[in-house]
């Protein structure tokens, strides 16, 4: 989802946060590294993390986004406000909404950059990163004549344990937001305090994922379905958005079911799962191709027969025949054109 091949890290700010009963550490300047090999291992750490991600989301506050902290800070150094003071803003608010939790101390950065690519658009971003561990590696270098070598703790290959990147685009900073715990309290509601972005990419999602509930879950209570049945609806729909980049309701019910009862029961569960999902989903929106691609793997074309066979579907249901035998066995019944 985010690409950062072309982007540049142009300053980061590093505080140590001491954790339990040790202090917090403020660093007194920031870091400015131009040359290629440096901003390539400054890309790695800081925006590779959130290269396969396909959920995003936006700043949110109970009672107005103006005291929502974090977006008003981010928003500072957006507007090009010293990255150290704000910075150290950042950090203190994490240290106040975290005093009441056992966390672990570490590392946090907070960096500034330009050139962050997600779809075809390129914007602006802060990213702020916690690490609570470091790795160890080894160094090794010649003096006099020799190869002397040391063992050494820091931060290179690992990713941080809990990090957002808030990219500023044209409506309302998107964000991207890691965290190591399915869902940490003062990190996700607390500190960030964000909610699902109601964008392409989320009803991408949303709809892959209403659409398996219902042909898994709905259908079968409508119809008497066979698993192949099942399948090929499932690769129908997947296929869709595949090949569409705009995804109308409408004519998507009507590619992938074409039965108006199944059409009809499909709209009724669109706006059941809308209503208990708390999610607002568009007739009309542009598909995301990574979202697709994220969502097409929990659409399982498997048939499990028993425990000796699986067959995989995965287009034209016409050559595929189910039945049972005159000694009451199942059976399924494949053509093909070639064996590989």
């Amino acid at each position: 989802m985010v690409i950062g091949k072309e982007a540049l890290v142009e300053e980061f700010a590093l505080h140590r946060l001491g954790g339990e009963n040790k202090d917090n550490v403020f660093s007194d300047f920031t870091v400015t590294l131009k040359g290629d090999e440096e901003q390539e291992f400054l890309r790695k750490l800081f925006l590779k993390p959130f290269a396969n991600m396909a959920f995003t989301s936006e700043f949110t506050h109970a009672v107005s986004l103006e005291y929502n902290v974090l977006h008003r800070l981010c928003a500072e150094i957006h507007a090009g406000k010293d990255l150290l003071k704000c910075s150290e803003a950042i950090t203190r608010h994490l240290i106040d909404v975290s005093k009441h939790h056992n966390i672990n101390g570490g590392d946090l950065y907070v960096a500034r950059f330009s050139g962050v690519q997600v779809g075809s658009a390129v914007h602006d971003a802060v990213g702020v990163y916690k690490f609570d561990e470091k790795e160890v590696f080894m160094e090794s270098k010649t003096a006099s004549g020799g190869i002397e070598l040391s063992m050494k703790r820091g931060i290179g290959t690992i990713k941080p344990n809990k990090a957002v990147l808030v990219l500023f685009t044209e409506d309302a900073p998107t964000l991207f937001v890691i965290d190591n715990n399915a869902s940490t309290e003062f990190w996700q509601k607390d500190f960030i305090d964000h909610k699902p972005k109601n964008d392409h990419v989320n009803s991408t999602s949303s709809v892959l994922d209403l659409t398996k509930s219902f042909i898994t879950e709905q259908l079968p209570q409508d119809y008497v379905m066979a698993k192949a049945d099942q399948i090929d609806l499932l690769n129908r729909s997947v296929q869709y958005f595949k090949s569409h980049s705009e995804y109308d309701r409408a004519e998507f019910a009507q590619e992938v079911f074409q039965d108006e009862k199944a059409i009809s029961s499909f709209n009724q569960f669109s706006d059941r799962f809308q209503q208990e999902h708390d999610v607002e989903i568009q007739d009309n929106f542009e598909i995301s191709a990574h979202a697709v691609k994220r969502q097409a793997r929990i659409f399982k074309s498997v048939i499990k027969l028993d425990k000796n066979f699986h067959i995989y579907v995965h287009g034209d249901r016409e050559r595929i025949e189910q039945g049972v035998d005159e000694n009451g066995r199942k059976f399924y019944k494949i053509y093909y054109d070639q064996e590989f």
